[in-house]
């Protein structure tokens, strides 16, 4: 009698079971693969080495019936590694990016009728891991453009880079996230609700075409360095210079955090001055509340010599229960000698303060509402005040 099994199975933990006949027939079996219990198929011609030692078995009728059970499951076994070699397949190494940014607004007094519904920006896209430290990703940008009176949304693609991490170094290129803001913004911890200081007023890009290098020298420290066009992801290269930026993070105790960061982006026109970048940030997170404050510097904005702008955020995060959380931040933007008080050209004064209180709450693994209320102070002589309530919403895989 000819007999082996074949059995598809996830890798995990195995045990398996048969009947003999009293000749040493095997009758029937089971597997049980990670708790569930899968019948195993047999078939002729399929294991002639078990086969041959049962046929001796049967003629000089020596074995045992608990011998029987015991070779049985050897074989078993030995029949499944073999099948395992052949067919397990590794867990996928990839994921897709979704995240949606949208809610309702609504002004008051005199911007009373100033109310709708929003979905500032979605992001889609996907990662991948290609193994040994190499992964790739993808994501495209979709949202709305920065001038008002552009009613069309828009489309860029905002990363197109490949990484490699060995050891303490991680390495990117392509279209990739600066290093200007990133760890701040995560820290401040609601970007779908408000952008970080530096990205929203305009003193660098959340991403631009370049490489950069990260060490993590301990494990309370790390250093980075980048070099990228410094037009930003959504235009392309209108020039001859460079971004280049240094930054340093330092992690001393538990919760806390500390960051340095210096660039310079090269304004190669005739007449423009190099446009320096300076911030300092120091931040803690514990498990019931999280605070943060920035300090901002921006020289020669727009390689305009002397027209310096000076910024600082402060926010902070209480946790009020297992899924909700209250939060407040308060903004304040300047420049010298009062140039940036008016109104830039999509209608919108620039030197201001701005002051928010809201709340947010978890729905679920994958959605977050958080009702808030802002308050914005233009610098100007004459600008009035703007009050807006928000119910920002966010959904990410």
């Amino acid at each position: 009698m000819y007999l082996g099994c074949v059995c598809n199975y996830e890798a995990g933990f195995v045990i398996y079971g048969c009947g003999l006949t009293k000749g040493g027939g095997v009758v029937g079996g089971f597997l049980l693969v990670c708790g569930h219990l899968i019948r195993a198929k047999f078939f002729a011609k399929r294991c002639e080495v078990l086969s041959l030692f049962f046929r001796k078995v049967k003629h000089e009728n020596k074995m045992t019936m608990k011998t029987n059970f015991i070779v049985a499951g050897l074989m078993a076994c030995f029949a499944i590694c073999a099948q395992a070699q052949e067919g397990v397949t590794s867990e996928p190494k990839g994921k897709a990016i979704v995240q949606v940014f949208s809610g309702f607004y609504s002004g008051f007094g005199a911007d009373n009728d100033d109310r709708g519904f929003d979905m500032e920006r979605s992001y889609l896209g996907y990662q991948y891991d290609l193994g040994k430290g190499l992964s790739v990703k993808g994501v495209m940008d979709i949202g709305k453009s920065s001038n008002v009176t552009d009613m069309q949304r828009i489309a860029y693609i905002k990363n197109a880079m490949i990484s490699w991490k060995s050891g303490d170094w991680t390495l990117s290129g392509g279209l990739i996230p600066t290093t200007i803001s990133g760890m701040v913004e995560k820290h401040w911890g609601y970007r779908y609700i408000y952008m970080g200081f530096q990205h929203h007023y305009g003193f660098g890009s959340s991403a631009d075409l370049g490489v950069s290098a990260t060490w993590k020298g301990a494990d309370w420290v790390s250093l980075d360095g980048i070099v990228v066009n410094g037009e930003g992801y959504k235009k392309i290269q209108n020039g001859d210079g460079l971004l280049y930026g240094l930054g340093a993070t330092f992690t001393p105790v538990g919760g806390l955090i500390m960051r340095l960061y210096a660039g310079i982006n090269e304004q190669n026109k005739e007449g423009q001055k190099d446009v320096m970048n300076y911030s300092a940030f120091i931040g803690y997170k514990g498990d019931k509340f999280s605070v943060g404050a920035e300090y901002n510097v921006m020289e020669n904005t727009k390689g305009k010599e002397d027209l310096n702008q000076t910024g600082v955020s402060v926010y902070g995060t209480l946790k009020t229960g297992k899924n909700s959380e209250v939060f407040a931040r308060f903004d304040d933007l300047s420049s010298n000698d009062g140039w940036n008080e008016v109104k830039n050209d999509y209608g919108k004064y620039v030197d201001q303060s701005m002051l928010m209180v809201g709340a947010q709450w978890k729905v679920g693994k994958y959605m977050k509402i958080a009702p808030n209320f802002r308050v914005t102070m233009p610098k100007a002589d004459g600008a009035d005040e703007k009050y807006y309530g928000y119910i920002s919403c966010y959904f990410g895989l």
